[in-house]
């Protein structure tokens, strides 16, 4: 069951305009979304969502997680394409957005650099031209940052340095990335690849580089990752979710795989005041996974999965919500 969308220091509030907003999102529920439209901004590639129908709607840069993940949330070993569906339930609600693939990847793939120089500040720039670009548009509005994983402590830092109307973060990390992936590791590996792996990560953690490590590890820590790695270690995402100003969603699932609720936890011990939304059911991509890991891990590959049930009403209320 998916727990109530609540919100502590602003229940008053919200409950003195519930009314208002059960009517606006029945109105918009039916809402008919433009075609997304190709767009392009700093050499990065995106697609704009805009609900037909709607005024200058409220607009959500939607900000993809870790690894070779493009705009709609695919990548290697993922189908679903969640963010694709977040984007969809968003407009029908009367919400627009903007996703994008990442530098290196899918329309963005011209913008690449070699992956020795990549570091998490670089994600945070383009996420932060998106912001510019969508500012700039007259026919929209206010502009909310949705991060998923990696994405949501993008987001996060970009919201320390330039205004938004709201922040939301799904199963977005609250601990540092050298917990999380230690958590990660133990159980995965036997020994005595797990003492390396340790033993790699720790060096890193210290600020160290190590040259040399095993094929099978190299996926993770290759050298040439090592240097993104490094930037990335020393954020410590609650510290960074304190010194934001802006409203905060923070959304998780019970089922997640990769980001525990521990995460969103720490999240909103830094953010007391901020809104929660929790489904017991839901795993990293956002859909409803049945208890099984082999069952929770074959959504990731089905092309045809479903969100949640009750994230984008969640999200939309959010939004449109008084803040």
């Amino acid at each position: 069951m998916s727990a109530p969308f609540r919100c502590r220091d602003r229940r008053a509030r919200m409950r003195g305009s519930l009314t208002a907003l059960v009517v606006w999102l029945a109105v918009l529920t039916s809402a008919a979304a433009q075609p997304g439209v190709e767009v392009v901004a700093g050499g990065l590639g995106g697609t704009l969502v805009v609900p037909q129908g709607v005024s200058r709607p409220p607009v959500a840069l939607i900000i993809a997680g870790s690894g070779p993940t493009d705009r709609n949330g695919t990548g290697p070993g993922v189908a679903f394409p969640y963010l694709r569906r977040l984007a969809d339930g968003l407009a029908a609600r009367g919400i627009a957005s903007l996703r994008y693939d990442k530098r290196g990847i899918g329309a963005s793939r011209t913008a690449a650099v070699p992956e020795e120089r990549l570091r998490i500040g670089r994600f945070v720039d383009d996420a932060a031209i998106w912001i510019d670009w969508l500012r700039r548009r007259s026919d929209l509005g206010p502009v909310v940052a949705i991060g998923h994983s990696e994405g949501g402590l993008i987001a996060t830092l970009m919201a320390a340095r330039t205004q938004l109307y709201g922040l939301v973060l799904l199963n977005s990390p609250g601990r540092k990335f050298a917990t999380i992936l230690r958590q990660q590791l133990e159980p995965a590996l036997a020994s005595p690849l797990r003492d390396e792996a340790l033993s790699v990560l720790a060096a890193l953690e210290r600020g160290e580089r190590v040259t040399m490590v095993s094929p099978e590890l190299t996926p993770l820590f290759r050298p040439s990752v090592q240097p993104y790695l490094l930037s990335l270690l020393p954020i410590d995402p609650a510290a960074a979710l304190a010194a934001v100003t802006v409203p905060v969603l923070i959304v998780s699932g019970g089922r997640d795989l990769q980001v525990g609720t521990a995460d969103a936890e720490a999240l909103g011990r830094a953010r007391p005041d901020a809104a929660r939304w929790h489904d017991d059911h839901m795993n990293h991509v956002l859909a409803s996974a049945p208890d099984d890991r082999d069952g929770n891990l074959r959504l990731y590959a089905d092309p045809h999965a479903g969100l949640a049930s009750g994230l984008v009403d969640a999200i939309a209320g959010f939004i449109i919500g008084p803040h």
